[in-house]
């Protein structure tokens, strides 16, 4: 090395330890110099929850940056620099907001509530935007360094992984979804229909009249989702798009379920599969009405008896014995707390009062794919072929051996329904047709509809016999006792590990009209979801 250079290294690496860079600084200088003691480590990583000074001073530092447009810099400040960076300047970029101005709110140890106003400016037009977010403070497990825990609902609390957030021509012509009387259906009337109309917009936008206008909006990349708009900065001229919703019943299904939370309902008109109802109360904007997949309970046993009536193993007055339990093959099933043993119950008692155990007797009498090609052949499940307009699960129920066989048959085991699901279920037990759902008509679209066997007159006259007696003077007695008409029910309560309580479900029809709903750790299926049904029912379409 030449004398000149080695006198300049030291000199640079001085000016850098003078200028506070620390220890790493002057354990270069001493190996140069050969001061310094050999058993000096590195500074000790801090360990622990950020104080509150930390919280500050880290929020501080990222909001001041987001609030510049310096989304390289803000992204420091977290704990996921790469994902930051790349929504953060789209923020800026893409969305084209400006005029950021972040107020914090009152922290609660290490998480922080705060305010978001901006602008969005897009071709001369500019529009207002305003929300509420928060953010927690968590320590780099590498660096020790207080940093925001990233979310990309850091950025907007409707973001999802993945989600990008884009101003510009949206991507399709906005609509104006009226029910089958002709009557707007909009998202602040409905709120449960905000998601809905959004993926209705994105599927029947392009081929409904319209043109689309300027949109601030959140582009999902979950396929289930449509683009949610934020800001219109220009309208587009809407498209009319005809569903088969009844605004009466929709109402009536949207205020039920703010009673419950994790509530979903469903409700059809038996005749024909039209949807005319679909809310839900939860705290995310999930569709669990048609994309839950869940355990029924016992509203399954709608179709269990079925196939015990038709692989002709028993009849709604045929015997299905109450015992206190029952095992197959090692697993021990047992009845609801209070219920009375009776060894010489019917089908339609044990339906009524909702005895698990005759339909475990039965396990072994069924086939281990009865119960599966009940439900595909004659209820049209489990076969993945329905093409409501929307989104939506078509039910599984899995030829599972083992106790799943009888599992099964209590809507337990590896069965997964969802409301609309078991409003389906309801509407071809009680008209012996099933008819898949649809929420907007197969004539805008020629969709090919899902199809099945359906049921004997035979089957469905013990069907109805057994549901209306559920109603009348069964488990569903309590939930349907101010339902006017010709009435049935089936009641449901899943049991899901890791659960307090059950899930409840409740499934029934009056007239024309079938309804399913599931609250989530509900309770018993008269409990939460036999009152949104009811309510739903009463209403009519």
């Amino acid at each position: 090395m030449r004398k000149g250079a080695k006198a300049a290294i030291v000199g640079g690496v001085f000016a850098v330890m003078v200028g506070g860079a620390g220890y790493g600084a002057y354990n270069i200088v001493s190996a140069v110099t050969g001061t310094g003691s050999d058993s000096a480590g590195p500074a000790q990583v801090k360990t622990g929850p950020p104080s509150s000074a930390e919280v500050r001073e880290t929020t501080e530092k990222f909001f001041a940056s987001w609030e510049k447009g310096q989304a390289d810099k803000a992204a420091t400040y977290t704990n996921n620099a790469a994902t930051a960076r790349a929504l953060l300047t789209d923020y800026r970029d893409e969305a084209h907001l400006t005029k950021v101005k972040i107020t914090p709110g009152t922290p609660t140890g290490r998480t922080v509530p705060f305010s978001v106003s901006a602008t969005v400016s897009y071709e001369g037009k500019t529009k207002p935007l305003s929300y509420d977010s928060e953010l927690t403070v968590v320590r780099g497990k590498t660096t020790g360094r207080p940093l925001v825990d990233w979310q990309p609902s850091v950025v907007h609390p409707d973001l999802k992984k993945g989600d990008t957030l884009v101003t510009g021509e949206a991507a399709s012509p906005p609509i104006e979804a009226v029910d089958r009387d002709g009557v707007v259906l909009t998202k602040a009337k409905y709120p449960s229909l905000g998601p809905i109309l959004d993926q209705l917009r994105e599927k029947y936008g392009p081929t409904a009249g319209g043109t689309p206008g300027i949109e601030l909006s959140i582009r999902h990349t979950d396929e289930n989702a449509g683009d949610e708009t934020l800001v219109t900065l220009a309208k587009g001229k809407p498209g009319k798009l005809q569903t088969t919703l009844s605004a009466r019943s929709q109402a009536a299904a949207e205020k039920a379920v703010k009673e419950y939370s994790e509530s979903s309902v469903v409700a059809v008109r038996s005749s024909t599969g039209e949807v005319l109802a679909v809310a839900n109360h939860r705290a995310d904007e999930f569709n669990a009405a048609f994309l839950g997949k869940l355990a029924p309970g016992s509203t399954m046993k709608i179709i269990s008896a079925a196939t015990l009536i038709d692989n002709d193993i028993t009849t709604a007055t045929g015997p299905a014995p109450c015992p206190p339990d029952a095992t197959w093959q090692s697993q021990k099933f047992n009845n609801l707390k209070g219920m009375t043993p009776n060894e010489n119950a019917t089908l339609s008692e044990s339906f009524a009062r909702s005895c698990n155990t005759a339909f475990v007797k039965y396990a072994d009498e069924v086939q281990v794919n009865s119960l599966t090609k009940e439900a595909e052949e004659r209820f049209g499940l489990g076969r993945d072929d329905w093409k409501t307009g929307i989104p939506s699960f078509d039910g599984s129920v899995p030829a599972s051996g083992g106790p799943d066989t009888a599992a099964n048959m209590l809507g337990q085991g590896q069965v997964q329904m969802s409301p609309l699901n078991m409003a389906s279920v309801t509407a071809t037990a009680m008209t012996g047709t099933f008819r898949q759902p649809v929420i907007v008509p197969q004539r805008l679209d020629d969709r090919e509809l899902a199809t099945a066997e359906g049921l004997s007159e035979s089957t469905v006259a013990q069907l109805r016999q057994m549901m209306n007696r559920t109603a009348v003077s069964g488990t569903a007695a309590a939930a349907m006792s101010k339902v006017p008409g010709n009435i049935g029910a089936k009641t449901g309560s899943a049991e899901v590990d890791g659960q307090e309580k059950s899930n409840s479900w409740f499934t029934g029809y009056r007239d024309d009209i079938a309804a399913a709903a599931m609250t989530q750790e509900g309770g018993h299926g008269g409990d939460a979801a036999g009152p949104i049904v009811a309510a739903v029912l009463r209403a009519g379409a």
